[in-house]
């Protein structure tokens, strides 16, 4: 018997305002649409009057929306509530989104009596729900069951309140029906949008293959993925990029080699193709076979991300530090765009239920929100709101500082970059030349705003100075040289568009060095802040162990200061952070930094340890399907088997009824025949 989550309520002000708050913002839909939205009429069992009736919604993902007649079963498993004995539901109306027509498929039903379905277009109105329009809302909802999932770490499911999640596919046969709605709707992916690193949408780079390719690696089922894209590859070779990367992760490196050499030799400047075959040469460790690739790959798709960002990463391989920050200089970068989330008003009540079976002391969060202390120094660390293609370039540069240091870092930076020094020393000396006064040299010391990961103006530099610190935390801060600034590009076209070569020819002492990007000079102010940060802390802990003290952080401070030494890829003292937080509460962030580094060092009881406590806790906030954490548990199982993983989890001093939800997660390995699941 499968737990199913409990039936979160949120109350409305006025009955019917969150199904209107949801038709109004149709219009302004832009990916996948908001989870599904679930709104109840309830009224008191003893009164027949109409004028008692109150509203009380949710929200769902991941349940059967292939036809009217599923969603109406939905509504109807909440017609019987635990907590709610004095209320009776009198009609229910199911609305999910459907991206491909952009339109919301409405089912009503009245209880007892009637169903009614129909379709909600942008100026809100009524419309037929057809079969066609049925199949596209199926492959929307399973796609964003994936999408919209949470990664464990809890950051998704804090984002919307009360969010039912479960899992879209339980079975061979559930799989099914998703793979024959993806292929009948498979060229027209692109219509749905894309992940925010991706300028254009095409037929091999859209939300639905991300959630394919999505969908294979989190359950295994290669030869399923392996089937659907030979089948798709007869009508557009374009595909062999996708089947290439199937075959990849199911370790048929050899058919994937071929595929791309003969598709490559087809499809010569396919930058798809080319970036999958420089990865894969990158991460066998020849780089130098990477490089002409990805070359080829960036001037077949000159406004694409992923193409600079691949090049930039196979220099860092190279240890060609110096191409390595021009490459990523060049990087086109987009804002980002975040997952449609509902808008609604503000409810009356909120009412949030414990399911019995996801009690458990120790997971208990319900104090995480209470205000914690928080340095103002670690508030505001920007590095940990970067997303999208600030969070990627971002990474790179880490990685080159974790490789050669930030001093060296620094040296390489004023190599290839125009640093302002020796851009005003040129200006002045052009300045004094009779008649070299242009408006690109004129124009020069505009102030212009910083853009962050968000693409907003940013107005925070950070300081030299630590604040409130002590004087020892002062002499490291003095250890690491803050960035001058370099010459941003826009500076220079700020006057004309049209450069004067007569007098650009006299900038003699850059003549071989670039203009840095305004978002690119404003990482490297980012990224000294982090170090900054992170150096004062191991300082003031190793000050406190020699002088056998207690060095205080509030759970916050430290859940912090865990995800900035995995930003700067210190794993050590990332665990140290997360196990000081976790012994002062529970922090599913913290949990999930623990999950990855038992995985990298392969230390299968913790692992089994943190993956019980992370689904519990996704199991209490009414998700049943985290993909993560199955990927995780699907890998164990491969790798030890099923019987030691079950006996491991058993033999953990938790309740049994908490354990039952992991043994759940184990169990779908099992129904789609995972290795390793048979025992």
């Amino acid at each position: 018997m499968v737990t199913v989550p409990a039936v979160p309520e949120i109350f409305e002000e006025e009955l019917h305002s969150a199904v209107e708050a949801r038709s109004e913002t149709l219009q302004t839909l832009r990916e996948l649409g908001p989870p599904d939205l679930v709104h109840l009429v309830k009224q008191p069992k003893q009164s027949q009057s109409t004028t008692k009736q109150f509203g009380v919604y949710h929200h769902v993902s991941g349940v059967d929306a292939s036809s009217s007649a599923s969603l109406a079963a939905y509504i109807n498993t909440l017609t019987y509530s635990p907590h709610d004995k004095t209320n009776k539901v009198v009609s229910g109306l199911y609305c999910c989104y459907n991206a491909f027509s952009r339109l919301d498929m409405r089912v009503q039903v009245a209880i007892p009596g009637t169903v009614e379905s129909y379709c909600i277009d942008e100026r809100g109105d009524k419309r037929v729900a057809s079969d066609d329009l049925w199949l596209e809302t199926y492959l929307c909802s399973v796609l964003r069951a994936y999408s919209y999932a949470d990664d464990g770490s809890g950051d998704t499911i804090k984002k919307i309140i009360g969010v039912r999640r479960f899992n879209p596919i339980t079975s061979t046969e559930n799989e099914h029906k998703f793979l024959d709605a993806a292929e009948r709707l498979f060229f027209n992916g692109w219509q749905l949008g894309s992940d925010p690193e991706i300028q254009v949408p095409n037929l091999v780079s859209n939300h639905l293959t991300t959630g394919l390719l999505d969908y294979i690696h989190t359950t295994g089922r290669y030869a399923s993925g392996i089937n659907l894209f030979e089948k798709l590859r007869t009508r557009d070779p374009e595909i062999s990029s996708l089947l290439a990367r199937v075959y990849i992760a199911a370790d048929e490196e050899v058919k994937a080699v071929q595929l791309l050499h003969e598709t490559i030799q087809e499809l010569p400047m396919d930058y798809s193709l080319l970036d999958c075959q420089a990865e894969f040469c990158n991460k066998k460790g020849r780089a130098d076979l990477a490089l002409e690739i990805a070359k080829r790959s960036v001037i077949s798709a000159p406004s694409e991300f992923g193409t600079w960002a691949r090049l930039a990463e196979i220099y860092v391989s190279l240890e060609q530090w110096d191409l390595a920050l021009l490459t990523l200089n060049s990087c086109p970068m987009f804002t980002y765009q975040d997952k449609d989330a509902p808008r609604m008003p503000e409810p009356l009540k909120v009412f949030l239920p414990v399911m019995p079976e996801a009690v458990c002391d120790e997971i208990d969060d319900s104090h995480a929100d209470d205000i914690e202390l928080v340095h103002p120094t670690l508030r505001k660390l920007h590095a940990a709101g970067f997303k999208g293609t600030f969070l990627k370039a971002y990474v790179l540069l880490t990685e080159i500082t974790k490789k050669i240091g930030w001093d060296q870092l620094l040296r390489i930076r004023s190599q290839v970059f125009v640093m302002e020094e020796e851009y005003r020393h040129e200006k002045q000396i052009i300045s004094h030349q009779p008649g070299s006064r242009n408006a690109s040299t004129t124009a020069l010391r505009s102030p212009s705003p910083k853009t962050n990961g968000h693409g907003e103006v940013e107005e925070h530099s950070p300081s030299s100075e630590p604040p409130n610190e002590d004087s020892s935390t002062s002499q490291v801060d003095n250890s690491i040289e803050k960035p001058g600034h370099t010459v941003a590009s826009e500076i220079v076209k700020a006057g004309s568009e049209e450069p004067d070569p007569l007098h650009s020819a006299n900038y003699t002492q850059f003549q071989n060095k670039r203009l840095c990007e305004r978002w690119l000079d404003n990482l490297f102010m980012v990224l000294y802040e982090d170090l900054r940060v992170y150096t004062i802390w191991r300082t003031e802990m190793a000050q406190y162990r020699q002088q056998q003290l207690l060095y205080k952080k509030s759970a916050e401070e430290w859940e912090i200061l865990g995800e900035l030494a995995e930003r700067l890829h210190h794993v050590d003292e990332a665990v140290e952070a997360y196990e000081s937080c976790l012994q002062i509460r529970f922090s599913p962030k913290a949990m999930k930094g623990m999950l990855k580094l038992s995985e990298m060092h392969h230390n299968v009881r913790d692992e089994c340890g943190a993956l019980i406590r992370l689904v519990t806790w996704q199991y209490r906030w009414y998700s049943e399907f985290s993909p993560s954490l199955l990927f995780t548990i699907r890998k164990l199982i491969e790798e030890e088997g099923a019987v030691k993983v079950r006996s491991i989890i058993q033999g953990t001093s938790l309740p049994q009824h908490v354990l039952d939800l992991t043994h759940q997660y184990a169990a779908l390995c099992a129904a789609f025949r995972s290795s390793g699941s048979d025992g």
